[in-house]
């Protein structure tokens, strides 16, 4: 699930709003970090957020946290 404030309960980590963090991420070292397997339809959804994110350098705003 992806929480743009970082307040909900619950094991979560912080990704960069850059698309680049979120490949890396979602190769393997997100489900490593919240130490579980993330199902393939959760990976769909967090794949889908992925695509709007931008490509370049990332913003100035706090990371979020999925």
């Amino acid at each position: 699930m992806i929480d743009p404030s970082g307040k909900l309960p619950g094991r979560g980590a912080y990704l960069h709003d850059q698309k680049s963090c979120w490949v890396k991420a979602l190769k393997g070292s997100l489900a490593h970090a919240l130490r579980t397997t993330i199902q393939e339809q959760d990976l769909a959804t967090l794949r889908v957020f992925m695509e709007t994110l931008p490509e370049g350098e990332s913003s100035d705003e706090e990371p979020m946290s999925a």
